[in-house]
């Protein structure tokens, strides 16, 4: 191993302790199982980013606010990841160390979407006036759900990456197989949450869903979201009903059994603290990379709407078609990174490393951000309009070939959204073998470096776009300049670890 990954000082004696429980290797079809939980989990996050923010317009949010509802998910996913990992690495329940916070997880997803779902007519219920602009009750009830679903949604994803490895055992080909049904399977499920949030008629499927303080668009919502928990509740309730696990029994030092266990947050800034600079590099590199990715992940669909189609919020339907042209492109671009992500290990083999992976799909992502700058311009230079009677001039949408150029960017995108949801994982287990804390843990420091950047993104983007005119090309630029800066630090600064370490560890799972 690289000589900049070694640290002076041995592992803590519990990092040793915790490795010797390793459990032994499982049959591939319950790593299956716990893989496919994944396409459930996703499919929840792709109906969040596909209909939550018009929904929140719909009860009364002002555009200006709805991005802030969005920074519960980075403020959950600080403290809920870390907090969680450091948990399922210790619990010493009777059905294992993960599949408590699994199915906790699970029934938390559950009341969130009934929260979420009939928070319309729970506010009418409760005093709020059908018809009225904004909703006080029905916005406090949906609220209160969206942050259960962030934090549900969080309780679930480190177990369940965790839980993978533990079922691989050391067999670094079945690490691989584990890690690329991961990635597939949330193909699957963004794949399935993009078209059932598309489908205008999906409530009929449903009709209850439809009520006086409901109208189409929030049956529609309803009607996904039933979906939703259906597929993942049975999916999680097969997977644990199918994979056992060994209770975790940790051995006691008894040269300190008399000392006080350091907590929770102690162990955060232990790990913080005893970080080695190669690990300090990657979370620099991640963060850049968020930065880059962020802007596009919130405002991707927004900017097919105003910038490509030259829609208008809530005049006329030209936004609206752009907006699911925009979410054609999340499908095709979901369908590329699953598709991608099963070639991750071949790519870094044939280009020399998963750094140099990282770096060149980074290079990628920016020049994908600043084609979003050309194809503006070309959809502006050859706009046609049209001349009703009464005299209004409206926007035509674009030319086939600006269309195809757009959703070209969106399908590209999807292999270094791949890369991006798999490397920083496999890196972060190898640079920070030596901090004394467990997976979960680890990954939580890890998820630091995303969170952070989502939380800067969601409060600045907004008045750096208006400094500018509005619209939504401002942060695009500035993410593709962190994308050509993360790919620089990436390349240059990251040591290079032995392939076959880095290559048995690539972990499939993104992080929200």
């Amino acid at each position: 191993m690289d000589s900049a990954m070694k640290s002076d000082k041995p592992p803590p004696r519990e990092a040793l302790q915790m490795q010797h429980h390793e459990p032994p290797q499982r049959p591939i079809w319950q790593i299956i199982m716990v893989a496919a939980i994944a396409a459930g989990v996703q499919f929840g996050w792709a109906l969040q980013l596909s209909l939550l923010t018009p929904y929140v317009q719909l009860i009364g949010v002002p555009h200006t606010w709805s991005s802030f509802i969005w920074l519960c998910g980075p403020i959950s996913g600080m403290i809920v990841q870390p907090v969680v990992g450091y948990y399922s690495d210790r619990c010493t329940s009777r059905f294992g160390r993960r599949r408590p916070y699994i199915a906790g997880g699970a029934g938390l997803v559950a009341i969130a979407v009934f929260l979420i779902g009939y928070a319309a007519d729970i506010g009418v219920s409760t005093g709020d006036k059908i018809g009225a602009p904004t909703k006080p009750r029905a916005i406090a009830i949906f609220v209160i759900g969206f942050w259960i679903l962030d934090v549900a949604n969080n309780t679930l994803q480190g177990p369940c990456r965790a839980l993978l490895a533990d079922l691989a055992g050391s067999n670094s080909s079945r690490i691989r197989t584990g890690n690329a049904l991961f990635a597939f399977f949330m193909g699957v499920g963004n794949v399935l949450g993009y078209s059932a949030g598309s489908y205008t008629h999906l409530y009929r499927i449903v009709p209850f869903t439809k009520t006086d303080a409901c109208d189409v668009y929030c049956a529609n919502l309803k009607t996904c979201f039933f979906i939703s928990i259906a597929l993942l509740v049975t999916i999680t309730v097969i997977a644990m009903a199918t994979v056992s696990e060994e209770p975790f029994v940790p051995e006691v030092d008894e040269s300190k059994s008399s000392s006080k266990q350091m907590v929770f947050f102690g162990e955060m800034y232990a790990a913080l603290k005893g970080l080695s600079r190669p690990m300090w590099i990657l979370l620099l590199v991640t963060c850049l990379n968020w930065v880059a990715w962020f802007p596009f992940l919130l405002f991707d669909t927004d900017w097919m709407g105003k910038e490509v189609y030259g829609g208008t919020v809530g005049e006329g339907q030209l936004y609206n078609r752009g907006v699911r042209a925009g979410a054609l492109g999340l499908m095709l671009n979901s369908v590329v990174s699953g598709l991608a992500s099963l070639c991750i290990e071949h790519l870094a083999r044939w280009l020399g490393g998963v750094k140099r992976l990282w770096g060149g799909v980074n290079f990628l992502l920016a020049i994908c951000l600043g084609m979003t700058v050309v194809v503006t311009k070309l959809a502006e230079s050859s706009r046609q309009f049209t001349t009703a009677p009464d005299g209004t001039v409206t926007p035509l949408p674009p030319s086939e070939g600006v269309k195809a150029g757009a959703l070209s960017i969106f399908a590209v995108l999807g292999a270094p959204l791949a890369v991006t949801f798999s490397v920083p994982c496999a890196l972060a287990s190898i640079f920070s073998n030596n901090s004394g804390a467990g997976q979960g843990l680890s990954l939580g420091v890890l998820n630091l470096a995303i969170v952070i950047p989502q939380m800067v993104v969601s409060v600045l983007s907004g008045p750096w776009d208006a400094l500018f005119g509005g619209g939504n090309l401002p942060a695009f630029v500035v993410g593709a300049v962190a994308a050509a800066a993360s790919g620089i630090f990436a390349m240059t600064m990251l040591p290079s670890p032995p392939p076959d370490v880095v290559l048995s560890k690539v972990s499939g799972g993104g992080m929200h």
